[in-house]
């Protein structure tokens, strides 16, 4: 086991294929991540220049917005629905004024249901929703950012943007890494060399698993290493808390047993199939699949997470990041669906000896 192992890693180590790739996923998660780097403190009147409007319905602090309280939230949806009346050229200020006024007295519903009727006025839902965010002051981004950063550090908020996207090119790059880790020992006349060999079904299988495993686990690791430093780069002139610590635990839930899941998978397909190229196809429609959207209870849109899916995805800002749920029960049967796998694949491997 242990002499296949060694076997197995030096190969990849060799294999200059190996190296570009990982040199890709680096760049594909820094191109993601990198705008959630430049995230700092405002200086007093600095401003972050842009040209998006003053609300908007999603955006991050470090293009200069920030979420609304539910006051501040509905004050400018009632700016937004009088801009809106005014522009109609039908009302005055005074009558407009009297409509924001009643507004004021109801709750959300039965402010669009009296918008509507009244005024056939059906666009106030998406309207408030267009307000969520707003540009703000360098005093209300920077008291924002001393209250997300008061109990949790910067980089437990970064590593979960990094474990998404890390996530995401690891499942594309270990699909083709391991794709050659039964090749060349599932053609015909070595296929059945290995069978006449005294090495036990469970050691082989054990080996060009664990072999296939810890090569996802290097590249895991230089990753964490390497964005763990540029974090703490980025961020250092604002004094911002980085600790390679939260980068390892996301990486321990949410990316390590998705990559222990696709080795087990591969080797299932190699040994049934006697060719390891049928899960090519097979993974990346797997991973097609973790990385579907759906509908929750409430019948609202987003990403929930699939069973068994080899994928954790964290949409939201930021600072406003959930991980999805049942994601660590997921998690957990990711790894005991893997050692099932396992097992059968030393079954199938003990039965085709010759």
């Amino acid at each position: 086991m242990i002499a296949i192992f060694k076997r197995e890693v030096k190969n990849y180590l060799k294999r200059p294929l190996f190296w570009i790739g990982i040199a890709l996923v680096i760049y594909g998660v820094f191109d993601a991540t990198s705008p959630y780097l430049t995230t700092h403190y405002l200086a007093p009147g600095e401003k972050i220049v842009n040209d998006y409007p003053d609300t908007i319905h999603l955006a991050e602090v470090y293009e200069g917005y920030i979420p609304a309280s539910p006051g501040k939230h509905r004050e400018l949806w009632h700016e937004r629905i009088k801009e809106s009346l005014l522009e109609d050229g039908e009302m005055s200020d005074s009558e407009v004024q009297e409509v924001i006024e009643k507004l004021e007295d109801m709750d959300l519903e039965e402010a669009y249901a009296y918008l509507e009727k009244e005024y056939d006025w059906y666009g106030a839902k998406y309207r408030y929703e267009d307000t969520a965010y707003y540009k703000g002051s360098p005093e209300e981004i920077n008291a924002y950012l001393d209250k997300k950063l008061e109990t949790k550090t910067f980089s437990f908020y970064y590593s979960r943007k990094f474990a998404d996207f890390t996530g995401l090119f690891m499942g594309f790059f270990a699909t083709i890494l391991l794709s050659v880790l039964f090749l060349q020992d599932t053609r015909k006349h070595t296929y059945e060399l290995l069978h006449t060999k005294p090495i036990s079904a469970g050691k082989y299988v054990l080996g060009k698993v664990s072999a296939g495993f810890a090569v996802c686990l290097l590249v895991l690791a230089i990753l964490n290493v390497l964005f763990c430093l540029l974090c703490f780069v980025y961020t250092k002139d604002s004094g911002f808390e980085v600790r390679l610590w939260d980068f390892l635990v996301s990486t321990v839930l949410y990316i390590v047993p998705n990559m222990l899941m696709i080795v087990s998978v591969y080797t299932l397909i190699s040994l049934l199939f006697k060719n390891p190229l049928p899960g090519v196809p097979l993974l990346i429609l797997y991973i097609v699949y973790s990385n579907m959207g759906g509908r929750n209870a409430e019948g609202v849109y987003g990403y929930w997470g699939r069973p068994l899916a080899i994928m954790v995805r964290f949409p939201g800002q930021l600072f406003d990041t959930t991980v999805p749920p049942m994601a660590l029960v997921n998690q957990s049967f990711l790894i005991l669906a893997s050692v099932v796998i396992i097992l059968i694949s030393i079954q199938i491997w003990r039965r085709r000896r010759i």
